[in-house]
């Protein structure tokens, strides 16, 4: 069985300012527009999502419950992982692991650089850092998402300006 794993950066956030804690940036009105199209983007070429995670950082938060509603899934299904913030690749893979064989789509929301390094790797290739609200789509040859560790998969799309 296949899974598909859609792995996108939020979208264009304000800088900090003084004082601000990280987590609480906010999207600046180009990454509300951004996380908009990539809905969009999502919609037209994988149509739905079983699963959408996400980092509870408010810049995440904005950017996965605008791309629900592009996708009719409903917000009160995202799940909210606080160890997504910041997460390193293998949190990252620790996290995917858990979910339910079930889920044939997953998207996940993050920040870089730990879901750039794992979509290297679950790709095997390098390409350029996601910019935000860029997302690839990766084809893995999965049973269960336990052996995601193990997956080495394809790359099927991308919404990046550049090819990879």
């Amino acid at each position: 069985m296949q899974k598909t794993l859609l792995i996108c950066r939020h979208a264009e956030a304000f800088e900090p300012y003084p004082l601000q804690p990280d987590f609480e940036r906010e999207l600046t009105p180009n990454g509300l527009h951004q996380a908009n199209q990539t809905g969009k983007w999502l919609r037209e070429n994988f149509v739905k999502v079983d699963h959408l995670l996400s980092s509870p950082a408010r810049r995440c938060n904005l950017t996965a419950r605008t791309i629900a509603g592009r996708l009719y899934f409903g917000e009160e299904k995202i799940s909210y992982l606080p160890d997504l913030y910041n997460a390193r690749e293998s949190q990252l893979l620790q996290m995917l692991s858990g979910l339910p064989d079930q889920a044939r789509q997953v998207l996940l929301v993050g920040h870089n650089p730990g879901i750039t390094k794992l979509a290297r790797d679950l790709a095997g290739q390098h390409f350029n850092y996601l910019e935000p609200a860029n997302v690839v789509a990766i084809a893995l040859p999965l049973e269960k998402w336990e052996d995601i560790h193990l997956a080495v998969g394809v790359l099927l799309s991308h919404n990046m300006a550049q090819a990879l």
